[in-house]
């Protein structure tokens, strides 16, 4: 996630994107956090409803390619593994961008539809880190 986001970042998100557009992989998106909704939570969409997704010491197999992620910086990669799944219906598999040390989907599994509420668009807060959210 580009600029890479920190705790306590101010940021833009557009609730109202996906009322008229389908969230797609690659989006940065704000989410309720399935095990206590009262938290949000933001990551990177690696997975659709329907795909096939597994994890293979860090890499990512999506569909039965692997998956470029070049936003994964060097120093954050893991080397966790996870048998294949299919993304059940009105979920998104999620995954943060310094792997080694997100909570993400790997934990707590996909993210039902209902819970994501937003896209991260920019941050403006703190004015040294601002730019698009890539």
């Amino acid at each position: 996630m580009l600029p890479r986001l920190e705790d306590r970042d101010r940021l833009f998100i557009n609730k109202f994107v996906y009322h008229i557009s389908a969230i797609e992989r690659g989006d940065v998106v704000v989410f309720r956090y399935p095990r206590d909704p009262e938290k949000s939570y933001i990551k990177r969409v690696i997975a659709l409803p329907g795909d096939r997704l597994r994890i293979d010491h860090g890499q990512v197999w999506l569909n039965g390619k692997l998956l470029r992620e070049d936003y994964v910086p060097v120093r954050y990669r893991d080397n966790r593994s996870m048998p294949e799944m299919v993304i059940p219906t009105d979920s998104y598999f999620m995954m943060g961008d310094h792997r080694s040390i997100s909570s993400d989907s790997r934990e707590f599994g996909p993210v039902a539809r209902d819970l994501i509420y937003g896209k991260a668009v920019f941050v403006y807060w703190p004015a040294k880190d601002a730019g698009v959210v890539r």
